[in-house]
């Protein structure tokens, strides 16, 4: 693709998302009811044979919603380069307090990625990633940092790269996983344990917020495999990605 983008330039992310209380009936009456309407379209059956699913039984899926769910973890990754040598460093905010994760990570790109220079790429990142992280701040009162306050900035001043729209080529219908495209571009496959559908449970019923972040980390290396890929340059190889301790 021969991206005009210096990697060492951009900040690699991926979130976890859970629903933001476990069971459907510790919502309030009225969040309830909000839950019902936001999602009555995706509860209708889809052929004759089939009946409408409840909002209680659909609401394992609340936390695709920023209004319904909650960030369990942000990690990011970052090129450094010396040299001739090239490394990929990786961290990850997680905790079961939201507010304290959105600051952690709000601390990083306001410190270390909030030149112009910088940017944010994820996979499916300007639909899901990138506004779920603002909406979720705005929840919380939390200021918006620069590289997420979109407000009255053209679409070519928009901070943002994503795998996902880069793949598409303008095809604005077509929609292509991580896992996907991974597999077909012969990328070692990030999911090797858990998968998004899994992590609501493994944050409730298990409690093990380090194997979310752990997911977490080897998602956000396989988007900087996908940049490295589109640009025509060599994988990362094990040894190059520096993963916390």
């Amino acid at each position: 693709m021969n991206l005009q983008v210096a990697k060492e330039n951009i900040l690699f992310l991926d979130i976890e998302t859970v629903p933001e209380v476990e069971n459907f009936q510790e919502l309030t009456e009225v969040k309830k009811e909000l839950f019902a309407l936001k999602t009555n379209y995706q509860r209708k059956p889809k052929t004759i044979s089939e009946e409408e699913i409840s909002p209680e039984d659909f609401y394992s899926k609340a936390g695709v919603w920023a209004e319904f769910g909650k960030i369990v973890c942000i990690s990011v990754g970052y090129f450094v380069l010396q040299g001739s040598e090239r490394r990929f460093r990786t961290k990850s905010f997680f905790g079961d307090d939201e507010v304290v994760v959105l600051n952690e990570f709000k601390t990083l790109i306001e410190n270390h990625f909030n030149d112009p220079k910088h940017l944010l790429c994820g996979h499916n990142g300007k639909e899901f990633d990138f506004p779920f992280i603002a909406r979720r701040m705005i929840i919380h009162q939390i200021p918006l940092p620069s590289k997420l306050n979109l407000f009255g900035k053209k679409p070519w001043e928009v901070p943002h790269l994503d795998t996902l729209e880069l793949w598409k080529f303008g095809d604005f219908k077509h929609y292509t996983s991580l896992k996907l495209l991974t597999t077909i571009l012969n990328i070692p496959s990030p999911k090797d344990d858990i998968d998004g559908s899994q992590v609501a449970a493994v944050y409730y019923k298990e409690k093990d917020l380090k194997r979310i972040a752990t997911y977490c980390e080897k998602d956000t290396v396989a988007v900087a495999q996908l940049f490295l890929r589109f640009n025509n340059e060599p994988l990362l190889e094990k040894h190059e990605i520096v993963y916390p301790e």
